[in-house]
């Protein structure tokens, strides 16, 4: 009994922890908070100079002296996320954030700022190195905005996300400041405009996902957009539909998985999210909002209009709250949708509940 106890003991003690592989260790510590990763220096002469070789940093503090002191340290930085904490965050140490991500040849960079930001250095896009790059920008006072630039020199660049910017119409007339992104494959925009409500050209022979949110702007804010996407394979949007979607044939008939969530916050919405499904004729897969088939239904005598789409259609899936067999505007809408697709999954009512809490 006594030497099983010890045996007991013994495995207790043991540091089975520090065991583990540097590889291992590191990606464990990747999940931390920065300033833990770096606080576990302190634990033994193994783990003194570990995080330093940490491929991801994720920094909250607004201090320079202390940002600037764990980047001088990191010898193996991949990706950098930065989550300045307040309203308050110095040009100083935004300028050093993005010129240190530029001369280490960062490839992933993420910037949450809280703050009265104008403009971001401009060095920032033209990374020629940089893979990932997620901006955004809230300030404390709505009326102000961050401008974005006309366009990118970004080669390397295959994920691009944007909150709270506002988009400027360059000399030719055209906002359109994607087309140079050679290997853009994912954009998501959120909660961006257009100065004096001109379309948005998103132009990318390469771009694969696209994700559109404006489900906050008020229908005098929110920009119209143009595709010029022959790749492009899924389609995400949630706001307000405001125009016939404007792309060309072969642009459109590349999209096959689409996600829908409109509101009726227009008197055309119906309409144009009618037009929409008519262009998207040949997608495979259809998620929809409970407010998207609200809109849907709010068409009259819908089951009595000729739809030709949907031809190819394999999968309709409905966010709810609540089971759709008890919302009667999806049994009307289901019939609508369904009614050209035999290849659907399922009875046309068979439904899938899921959850969406946020509309995201």
């Amino acid at each position: 009994m006594n030497k099983r106890g010890r045996r007991h003991n013994n495995d207790y003690e043991e540091d089975r922890l520090s065991d583990l592989p540097d590889c291992v260790l590191l990606h464990i510590m990747s999940f931390l908070k920065t300033k833990y990763a770096v606080q576990t220096c302190i634990l033994s002469k193994r783990w003194k100079n570990l995080w330093k070789h940490l491929p991801i940093l994720t920094l909250y503090s607004s201090n320079f002296k202390v940002v600037s002191k764990i980047l001088s340290h990191s010898t193996a930085l991949q990706a950098l996320n930065f989550y300045p904490l307040g309203f308050m965050v110095h040009p100083r140490l935004l300028k050093y954030i993005i010129l240190y991500t530029l001369s280490r040849n960062v490839k992933q960079l993420e910037i949450n700022l809280l703050c009265d930001v104008q403009h971001l250095p401009r060095c920032l896009f033209s990374s020629q190195l940089l893979t990932h790059l997620h901006l955004s920008v809230c300030r404390p006072n709505r009326d102000d905005i961050t401008l974005f630039p006309n366009s990118l020199n970004m080669p390397a660049l295959t994920k691009l996300s944007l909150r709270n910017f506002v988009f400027c119409v360059g000399d030719d007339g055209r906002v359109e400041p994607f087309s140079s992104c050679n290997k853009l494959n994912t954009l998501i925009i959120e909660k961006c405009q257009v100065v004096d409500k001109q379309n948005l050209c998103i132009s990318s022979t390469t771009l694969v996902n696209l994700k559109i949110i404006s489900w906050y702007n008020p229908p005098e804010a929110s920009f119209k957009f143009e595709l010029s996407t022959p790749s492009l394979c899924n389609f995400y949007f949630r706001g307000t539909p405001l125009q016939k979607l404007r792309g060309s044939k072969i642009n459109l008939s590349s999209i096959k998985h689409v996600d829908f969530g409109v509101g009726l916050n227009s008197a055309d919405s119906p309409l144009v999210l009618f037009n929409w499904l008519v262009e998207l004729g040949n997608i495979e897969s259809l998620t929809l909002s409970y407010s998207t088939l609200q809109v849907l239904s709010s068409i009259p005598d819908l089951l009595k209009i000729e739809f030709p789409s949907l031809r190819n259609l394999k999968s309709l899936k409905v966010k709810s709250f609540v089971p759709l067999c008890s919302i009667p505007v999806f049994r009307i809408s289901a019939d609508f949708l369904l009614q050209n697709s035999p290849s659907a999954e399922g009875s046309k009512y068979k439904h899938t509940l899921l959850m969406d809490y946020f509309f995201s």
